[in-house]
């Protein structure tokens, strides 16, 4: 369980991330639409995992693996940003948030169930 610390650490990363995505380094992503899903930091406050969802991209992978090779640049933008408010800038490791596609896969199997109905050798529900 994270602390009140790391939750508002983790909400100011994600908040200013998101900014810089759409702001400053929408050139990374090409015609890619990227979201900060969410924002892990560490109990220490020194590595934060930032899950990103990309739409409009046939390798999202690609993406999230070139992100991280620039890594160093985004961080220097986020330090810029949050210098007053952190004393140190957390490493960070970007991850793809698959979470989406799990939901959507799961609504799938959903729709595709075929429950028979009761008959009435099963008995009345709920006995």
């Amino acid at each position: 369980m994270d602390s009140t610390r790391q939750n508002k650490f983790s909400r100011l990363i994600q908040k200013e991330l998101a900014d810089i995505f759409t702001k400053e380094t929408n050139h990374f992503f090409g015609q890619a639409f990227v979201t900060v899903t969410n924002v892990k930091v560490s109990p220490d406050l020194s590595l934060a995992r930032v899950y990103l969802s990309v739409f409009k991209d046939k390798k999202p992978e690609a993406l999230v693996d070139g992100l991280q090779k620039r890594m160093h640049e985004v961080r220097g933008r986020l330090g810029t940003r949050i210098r007053n408010q952190a004393r140190h800038i957390p490493e960070l490791r970007f991850h793809l948030d698959d979470s989406l596609d799990r939901v959507e896969k799961m609504e799938t199997l959903f729709k595709n169930l075929h429950i028979p109905p009761a008959t009435e050798e099963d008995g009345p529900a709920g006995h």
